[in-house]
């Protein structure tokens, strides 16, 4: 069997045939007049004969095969994969340059549409033309390659001998497009903030941190557009919302990735109860782009997004999932209930424990889209007290579904000097991952920021749902890989 080099150099071999014939193996432009499924669709019902339509199409050779004075390959496009038939007696001359052909090769084909014996929908190639001249050749037994790892790395192998896994990226596109429609129809527009940021802030998370040599000043990768987009809020633009990559320097696993792409938005005169009821909306959109269903399948388990969605409070979660009463311990009981204590900080007040009770013993249980609502205050400085009573929570709400946190959302906290109060206290606590205190924000909600809801939704999360994709690499054309 040839060597990977020996292939190369024999394919190097080709090209140079080419250029001595005077082609030139890597022309500038081709203009193909179909795509495939184009073709496929228009003439299925065409008889056996052929048609008198001139089609030009093109696309990368997938097969091809040689029987003397006939050559049959299918090639691809975008959309799908068409079969060309080239005879030496219509090319003349022409058909001994297909000898130069190889499978992975980009080629145009002029020709009219006809029905081989067999019924499929071909092209009778009348003039053949080399659009670029690949070089490698493709890994042996690419189809039954079971090796995520190369998969993610040479994505580029991976979409083209993998149809499904296009698919699924064009599914992406139609999510996000479907998302940005029924924001736009709701009278919401489109913003761009910071990714380079003075200060980081709007989350719980560890920044990336790099440095501006014109300023020399350190900066950091943004970890949430939250700020920006309450700023935004308070100069009157009343629907706001943006999709943008956010970064932070933390897990990499099946749902997280350093970098990732968030859909935040803000309503002005809404609360976080309008924002489960938008967030419920989006997600039926999308599925009906999808699946023209709310039901769909996701790892085994079939969900629906149909609304309403459950609401949970988080202790009832607690209670009613990890069996746990909450309210009926004091904080050295509870503590003894957290199964991996190593994870907590050494200090953690008693609505940090409440919180890794909730994410250790029930987060995994919630496969049909839950909410889960009122959250101790330590888990945000952002958010408003709840305004039923209870104290120490706040109108906080995240969703699941299969296991997953999909979104988080506020009742957006714009009372100034509590706003500082609650960053100051954060910022005293040494976390790394805490929100810092950002004066130009503060000073912004100063000047008067109306009632707010907002919420933020992992785009890459909610594809991998609809897609059924067991990993968040599954749908990042480039999921970050270790060198």
């Amino acid at each position: 069997m040839p060597t990977e080099k020996e292939l190369i150099d024999e394919r190097i071999k080709k090209m140079q045939e080419f250029q001595k014939l005077g082609i030139n193996p890597y022309p500038y432009k081709y203009s193909p007049t179909h795509t495939a499924r184009q073709i496929l669709e228009m003439y299925k019902e065409i008889p056996i004969e052929q048609s008198k339509d001139k089609v030009c199409v093109a696309g990368r050779i997938a097969s091809i095969r040689r029987m003397g004075k006939i050559t049959f390959c299918h090639i691809r496009d975008h959309t799908d994969k068409i079969q060309l038939f080239l005879k030496e007696e219509t090319l003349g001359k022409d058909y001994d340059n297909l000898k130069l052909w190889d499978i992975g090769d980009w080629v145009g084909a002029e020709g009219v549409v006809f029905k081989t014996k067999t019924g499929e929908v071909s092209v009778l190639v009348s003039k053949p033309e080399m659009l670029c001249k690949s070089l490698r050749p493709f890994p042996e037994k690419w189809h039954g390659l079971k090796d995520v790892e190369i998969r993610y790395r040479q994505r580029y192998l991976d979409l083209i001998m993998n149809p499904e896994v296009r698919e699924v990226f064009r599914k992406r596109t139609k999510i996000i497009d479907t998302i940005r429609s029924v924001l736009n129809s709701r009278g919401f527009i489109e913003v761009e903030t910071p990714v380079l940021q003075p200060i980081y802030g709007g989350a719980a998370a560890k920044p990336f941190k790099t440095h501006l040599n014109t300023l020399n000043q350190d900066v950091f990768l943004r970890i949430a557009s939250e700020l920006y987009l309450k700023k935004l809020i308070v100069g009157g633009l009343d629907r706001v919302y943006e999709i943008g990559k956010n970064y932070r320097n933390e897990d990499i696993d099946r749902s997280h990735n350093p970098e990732f792409t968030l859909i935040e938005l803000y309503q002005a005169y809404a609360d976080f109860k309008d924002m489960m009821e938008l967030t419920e909306d989006l997600y039926v959109a999308a599925a009906m782009a999808i699946h023209g269903s709310t039901k769909f399948q996701y790892q085994g388990n079939e969900i629906d997004v149909k609304k309403p969605w459950k609401v949970y409070k988080m202790a009832d979660a607690i209670k009613e999932l990890g069996g746990v009463d909450v309210e009926a311990l004091d904080d050295k009981s509870l503590l003894a209930k957290v199964p991996r204590r190593e994870l907590l900080p050494p200090k953690p007040t008693r609505g940090i424990i409440i919180q890794a009770l909730f994410e250790q013993l029930c987060e995994e249980k919630l496969i049909q889209p839950t909410f889960i609502t009122h959250h101790p205050i330590e888990t945000t400085p952002l958010c408003k007290p709840c305004r039923d009573g209870h104290k120490g929570l706040v109108e906080r709400f995240e969703p699941f579904i299969a296991g997953m946190e999909i979104a988080n959302a506020y009742s957006e906290l714009n009372d100034p000097i509590m706003q500082r109060k609650l960053l100051e206290d954060q910022a005293k606590s040494g976390s790394e991952w805490g929100n810092v205190v950002d004066e130009d924000f503060i000073q912004a909600i100063e000047y008067g920021m109306p009632p707010t809801g907002g919420v933020g939704i992992g785009i890459d999360r909610m594809i991998m749902i609809l897609t059924n994709a067991a990993s968040i690499r599954d749908v990042l054309f480039f999921p970050f890989m270790k060198v």
